[in-house]
């Protein structure tokens, strides 16, 4: 078996063990969790919660993770699925009626997980114990990803790469810019 068939394996043992194993009160808290941190709610309300009651490091942390989930989502939605084009793991791996509710768009890479991801490691470094609270959503919206059939567990893994790509890109890019382009 090569290497891609191995993925794929792995990818329907985990889809099908995760959506089968989910108790219904961990299954009702995924979907809530999912629900708002669809189109950034989530990471758009932290933010916000951040800059009004973190002063100077929550507004640095705020502007640093918006920044990286807007680089994340780039990468994943408007380069990673128009290149792609994967099809969503099919519903019989799924023994739940939320596989019925996918979206149409490319399963690869998880902008969800990828914008999750992002804004998390970009308010860490700023604010630490932000991250840490940050980081609960974040698992759980990868872990919703799975259980909810919407995504492989490959896709998830990828879209956080991407993530923490763009967070490191938005940290690092002061660094990496010419001394003339950067902002005082």
């Amino acid at each position: 078996m090569g290497w891609l068939a191995e993925v794929y394996e792995t990818d329907r043992r985990v889809t099908q063990g995760l959506a089968a194993r989910v108790p219904s009160g961990l299954h009702k808290v995924l979907s809530a969790v999912e629900e708002t941190a669809e189109s950034g709610k989530l990471w758009f309300g932290a933010a916000a919660v951040m800059a009004w009651s973190g002063g100077l490091r929550g507004r640095k942390a705020a502007a640093a993770g918006l920044a990286a989930l807007a680089v994340a989502q780039l990468a994943c939605n408007g380069v990673g699925k128009q290149l792609t084009g994967r099809p969503r793991p099919p519903k019989d791996w799924v023994p739940h009626d939320e596989a019925d509710e996918r979206p149409d768009s490319s399963s690869f890479p998880s902008g969800h997980t990828a914008a999750a991801v992002a804004f998390t490691a970009a308010v860490a470094p700023s604010w630490p114990s932000a991250g840490v609270v940050c980081a609960v959503p974040a698992a759980l919206v990868a872990v919703e990803r799975v259980q909810s059939g919407a995504h492989y567990p490959s896709d998830v893994v990828s879209g956080a790469a991407v993530g923490l790509l763009g967070a490191w890109l938005v940290r690092a890019a002061p660094g990496l810019l010419p001394r003339y382009l950067r902002w005082r």
